[in-house]
């Protein structure tokens, strides 16, 4: 089967007809970005083979926002020597057609003679799905699906097999298959695929456990029973003795003894509390009696340094008013410079004020002349664009509308040309003053008319003839071709032209009035961007200003001549200059003037403090105080004395009572008590709940329920060893027949390896890879390394998956089967070796079969040998 045209339209992105033609009967390499319609193309195909054309299920095929499209996919291929023409149409114009040669088929017998063809099935409702695409699932790989095979091969099985056995020539069953599904149907009666008993077996197995798990636990039962009965007796002694001795009176009586000698030496530890309080009084007015008496003896080394001090004020005095006339002085210079730079800035002001009026006057006086040539060009752009829209009103027209109107137009054209290759022609060469009538229309001499309704041709004094055309397709073709020529009718009188040349030059019209419009609007927005009447307020408004700036300008008076007028940048220097001369004196002064009244406060303030100072220490009073103190100190000496012998002598007290150890045996043997009463209860709740559950457990007959459910258990056992031997036997007879069936099942695979092999040689040398009775690729050998396919990498799995299709499409086509390979963008996960191992495959087998190839990286495949097809080339 070789591909030789592709042609969509109405179909997803490809709204107008797209067509992909000359494809080569073996490699294809067809390449665009994403987005430019390589899986759109892919889908098509699926398409036109899958669905069903009267399927609901295909809005997936519609263009983005058009309800009304109508997909159709045309293809043209050929398969052993014939010409394949097939065109399917979705949705709005349901309708399948299929030229083989000169035969025609139509509707559902095109669907079927092409699933026929290629091996594969219709869904029985709603859209198709990957369980019905058989072979071309197998060989058309979708993007991102390359390393999922198990599936594709799955649906595919059948044909496969069928195509194994044309090779073969030995259909893969025999008289034995009959003895195998008996066999397998016993064996399944009793175990399941995996080997898992099931049905009454599995029950009785299930029984056997349940009687094993019962006896096990009456068993366990009847042991605690007699564990119970001796506990019972155990416990009933220890409760007794323990009630009788009652070992948790004797802790109580040491716990109250404990508690009386803690609370004595409680006693004395707040009692030597009380005696360190006091002792730490002693101590704290002792050390304000030492820093009074140490304040006394200080007095006359301090009465010396206020000396020092005053002497030190007075200097600094007399040294502050030798500087007072130099400062005043400075003050003085410094506001004259002052005064001087004032008059200068104002002067520079005045005439800079001056200069600015000016300024704007004449800006003013150029911006109203400016405003008034753009408000004459606003009026002349403005009634360009009035006209321009007055031409745009006139030919107003659906540009969209016209375009539907060129297709329907030129889809007419082709349905006329084709109604011409296809009807009936009737010619006819009268003899002179002879005449016939067709359909009512008299007919002389000679000519020609085609015919695509039934008609009849009446001769005169000889009879009537009936012409009927025949065919489907020209019933078909008459009923497009009525159709169309209502659409164009239709879509000229909703435009209102009488032709396609009239629509078109009506819209060249409309558009270039538009672009002038377009461009007039952008003059007149160049000139006026809010319009015409803000530019004449602009204007009155600039006016005003002028005239405004004008009077200013006359109410400034000006410089005077007499003096020197500095530029103004030059006088505020000069200015901040000296006001900066004038700040730094003033800051100066108050410096001096602030160090005055310091130096003269402190002076004052040294002169008062060495006075109090030397009258402090001649009084008669510090020395009756110096003396007191001395006493006090003695005093409070020998109290501290006492009290630190009786805190020493408690001390010792306390600490040979050990109150840490004492209040550990408080806590020890309040839990003694707690835990010796705790323990007396629960020997005691104990006691009763063994006695109800021995009651209980010998109302129950144990030993009988153990008998009852040992004779049952050994009546399922019997029945279950039964079962259990037919069931291995019949496991046994099963895999020896299997087993030679299998033999035959690998002669049947024996073609397949060999187009494994010859591949596989090519990207791993000295490896085998192994199907199985499924025809799935399975075990894969490669050196020391076995493993399944499906544990290698993504990469790896997705070269195997490609190879495998290969290998298939060889088989087909050994059998006679019709190959197609189509691979959209496959191989993304190889590195650049393995590409290149597989870009040799891929050239192999292309000699065999044909390959389209779709991707969105042709850089990787430039070395492929083949030409390139570029998508968006195709679409210009």
């Amino acid at each position: 089967m070789k591909l030789q045209n592709l042609r969509v339209e109405q179909l997803r992105q490809f709204r107008n007809p797209f067509v992909l033609d000359n494809l080569q009967p073996g490699l294809n390499l067809i390449h665009g970005p994403n987005e430019s319609g390589k899986s759109t193309l892919v889908r098509a195909i699926r398409g036109a083979f899958f669905e069903r054309y009267r399927s609901t299920a295909v809005d997936d095929l519609r263009p983005w926002g058009d309800s009304a499209a109508a997909p159709t996919v045309t293809l043209e291929f050929e398969h052993q020597g014939e010409a394949w023409r097939l065109t399917k149409s979705f949705l709005q114009r349901k309708r399948c057609d299929l030229t083989i040669g000169t035969r025609s088929f139509s509707e559902d017998d095109a669907e079927e003679k092409l699933a026929e063809l290629l091996g594969y099935k219709y869904p029985k409702r709603g859209a198709s799905k990957a369980e019905h695409w058989g072979i071309p699932g197998l060989l058309w790989v979708e993007q991102g699906t390359g390393q999922d095979l198990e599936q594709s091969v799955e649906h595919a099985g059948d044909h496969l097999k069928s195509a194994l056995n044309s090779l073969v020539g030995e259909v893969a069953s025999s008289g034995g298959d009959e003895v195998i599904e008996a066999v397998r149907v016993q064996r399944n009666q009793l175990l399941t695929g995996t080997g898992k008993p099931r049905g009454e077996y599995a029950q009785l197995d299930k029984d056997r456990l349940e009687a094993e798990q019962t006896i096990s636990e009456l068993k366990e039962r009847i042991l605690r029973y007699q564990e119970q009965v001796d506990r019972l007796g155990k416990l009933t002694k220890e409760y007794e003795r323990t009630e009788a001795e009652r070992p948790w009176e004797d802790a109580q009586r040491q716990l109250d003894e404990t508690q009386v000698r803690y609370q004595q030496v409680q006693q004395l530890e707040q009692a030597q509390a009380q005696e360190k309080a006091t002792l730490e009084q002693l101590q704290q007015s002792r050390r304000l009696l030492e820093q009074n008496q140490e304040y006394q003896e200080n007095l006359s080394r301090q009465l010396a340094a206020r000396k020092v001090d005053l002497e030190k004020a007075q200097a600094d005095v007399q040294r502050l008013e030798l500087q007072a006339p130099a400062n005043a002085a400075r003050l003085r210079e410094a506001k004259a410079g002052y005064e001087m730079a004032e008059q200068h800035v104002k002067q520079a002001r005045l005439h800079e004020a001056r200069t600015r009026l000016e300024q704007d006057a004449t800006r003013l006086q150029q911006r109203v002349q400016q405003l008034a040539q753009n408000l004459t060009k606003a009026r002349d752009y403005q009634q360009q664009v009035e006209q321009a829209r007055q031409q745009v009103r006139d030919n107003r027209i659906d540009a969209a509308a016209v375009q539907r109107l060129k297709i329907a137009e030129r889809q007419l054209n082709e349905e006329t040309i084709r109604s011409n290759a296809i009807a009936t022609r009737f010619s006819w060469n009268l003899e002179p003053e002879r005449s016939v009538a067709l359909n009512g229309e008299v007919l002389h001499s000679q000519g020609e008319q085609q015919l695509l309704e039934e008609s009849n041709v009446v001769i005169p004094g000889v009879g009537t003839l009936g012409i009927t055309p025949g065919g489907e397709s020209l019933a078909s073709t008459r009923r497009n071709l009525a159709t169309l020529q209502q659409t164009v009718a239709e879509l000229q009188s909703t435009l209102g032209v009488d032709s396609v040349l009239s629509a078109e030059n009506r819209l060249s019209a409309f558009e270039t009035a538009g672009r002038a419009q377009q461009h007039a609007e952008e003059l007149l927005k160049s000139v006026a961007p809010t319009g015409i009447d803000p530019l004449l307020l602009e204007q009155s408004e600039a006016q005003r200003e002028l005239e405004s700036a004008t009077e200013q300008l006359s109410a400034t008076p000006k410089p005077d001549a007499s003096k020197e007028v500095l530029e103004l940048v030059a006088a505020d220097a000069a200015f901040e200059r000296a006001a900066a001369a004038l700040t730094a004196a003033e800051a100066q002064d108050q410096k001096h003037r602030s160090a005055m009244m310091s130096v003269q406060q402190a002076r004052g303030t040294a002169q008062a403090e060495w006075q109090r100072l030397a009258d402090e220490e001649q009084s008669p009073e510090r020395q009756q105080k110096l003396k007191q103190i001395a006493e006090e100190l003695l005093g409070l000496g020998r109290k501290a004395k006492a009290l630190e012998e009786s805190i020493e002598r408690r001390s010792r007290e306390i600490l040979n009572a050990r109150p840490d150890i004492l209040k550990q045996d408080i806590e020890r043997y309040q839990r003694t008590i707690a835990n010796l009463r705790q323990t007396h209860e629960a020997r005691g709740r104990e006691l009763r709940d063994i006695k109800v559950r021995l009651e209980a457990w010998g109302a129950e007959g144990l030993e009988e329920q153990l008998n009852d459910q040992t004779a049952e258990f050994e009546r399922c056992y019997r029945r279950y060893q039964e079962l259990h031997r037919r069931a291995r036997a019949l496991d046994l007879l099963l895999a020896s027949l299997t087993e030679k069936r299998q033999a035959l099942t690998r002669r049947l695979q024996a073609p397949l390896q060999k187009h494994l092999h010859h591949y596989l040689s090519v990207l791993f040398p000295q490896a085998t890879l192994e199907v199985d009775e499924h025809l799935r690729p399975g075990t894969f050998t490669r050196g020391a390394e076995l493993g399944q396919v499906t544990e290698l990498s993504f990469g790896a799995r997705e070269q195997m998956g490609l190879i495998s299709r290969l290998a298939y499409a060889d088989l087909l086509r050994e059998a006679g089967r019709p190959t197609l390979i189509i691979l959209d963008d496959t191989l993304v996960h190889s590195d650049q070796e393995r590409l290149d191992d597989m870009k040799r495959i891929l050239f192999d087998a292309a000699t065999r079969h044909q390959i389209l190839l779709f991707t969105c990286h042709p850089e990787k495949w430039q070395d492929l040998g083949v030409p390139p097809v570029d998508i968006q080339a195709l679409k210009v």
